[in-house]
């Protein structure tokens, strides 16, 4: 089992429909460009693929904050529904471990809706701890502040 990292447009749509299983709201459209667009904020596509099709996919990223120290978080992990208990994901997860560790990180996380009850079993069985509960609000964006280069600060 080879995992990669999508770089080309067309490794990048490959992983479309297998990332669609977990982000339906996510357009054929709007993929590419949305990871593109991740990429400047050091997101990267890993994939598997199985004979000339993308099996799992796994979205990641490594930054640095006050709480964790250097980490790597795991955005996106998901097999496509008839691949699934098939070693994909495990190994996927055991790959990002080792991208962890070259990558200098004290940490890995990644969030999971609540509703997931089977993805926490698999990370749980993988070595991973439940460890926090995450919050949201959402807000409505200053239309403002969208229109202002991003170069610059806002006129005031």
């Amino acid at each position: 089992m080879n995992i990669r990292i999508a770089t080309t447009d067309a490794e990048i749509a490959a992983c479309y429909p297998v990332m669609r299983e977990l982000r339906p709201h996510v357009g054929e459209e709007q993929f590419l460009p949305r990871v593109r667009s991740q990429e400047n904020a050091g997101y990267r596509l890993a994939y598997v693929q199985e004979q000339d099709s993308v099996v799992a996919v796994a979205g990641f990223r490594v930054g640095e904050n006050m709480a964790w120290g250097h980490f790597l978080y795991v955005d996106d992990l998901v097999a496509l529904p008839g691949h699934r208990s098939k070693g994909y994901g495990a190994k996927l997860l055991s790959w990002l471990k080792e991208q962890a560790a070259k990558e200098g990180c004290e940490q890995m996380h990644l969030d999971s809706g609540i509703q997931r009850k089977e993805a926490h079993r698999f990370y749980e069985r993988e070595g991973m701890t439940m460890a926090s509960v995450h919050f949201v609000e959402k807000v409505a964006p200053n239309k403002a502040l969208q229109a202002t280069p991003k170069s610059g600060a806002p006129e005031l």
